[in-house]
């Protein structure tokens, strides 16, 4: 369909995780599906400082949970207070009732479990993409 953007190689993300492995991972998953444009950040308070400077560059966050300094609830917090609506997925091994409930209270879009297949994160980016009208469906 020609003008519909329904790929996903325009989007621009940032990985924001303190583990070197777990980004690289997800970069490269997301090189698989299309998406060049990937930003890294190696704790919270780097992916904040990235998003001061970026936040109307970068389409969708990708954010672990437990970081050290600022983890991912607290740079969650911070964005929300910039914007309300701006796609964040949590990807984290956090699958406890309270830890889903404190980050749907502070607003997260989406929430993926490790470990998570490249079908899950796509299913995840698409959805937020679209509410976004950075992809169309």
């Amino acid at each position: 369909m020609t003008g519909q953007k329904s790929d996903l190689s325009e989007l621009k993300v940032l990985i924001i995780d303190d583990m070197t492995e777990a980004r690289a991972m997800l970069k490269n998953m997301l090189v698989n599906m299309g998406i060049t444009q990937v930003f890294e950040a190696g704790d919270g308070r780097e992916g904040m400082r990235f998003m001061d400077s970026a936040f109307d560059f970068v389409d969708i966050v990708l954010c672990d949970w437990n970081m050290p300094g600022m983890d991912g609830i607290n740079l969650l917090r911070q964005l929300r207070s910039v914007d309300e609506a701006f796609p964040f997925l949590m990807i984290t091994g956090r699958g406890d009732i309270t830890s889903v409930s404190e980050a749907k209270s502070v607003g997260v879009s989406g929430y993926i479990l490790k470990p998570y297949s490249m079908v899950q994160l796509e299913a995840k980016i698409r959805i937020l993409a679209t509410r976004a009208n950075k992809l169309q469906a």
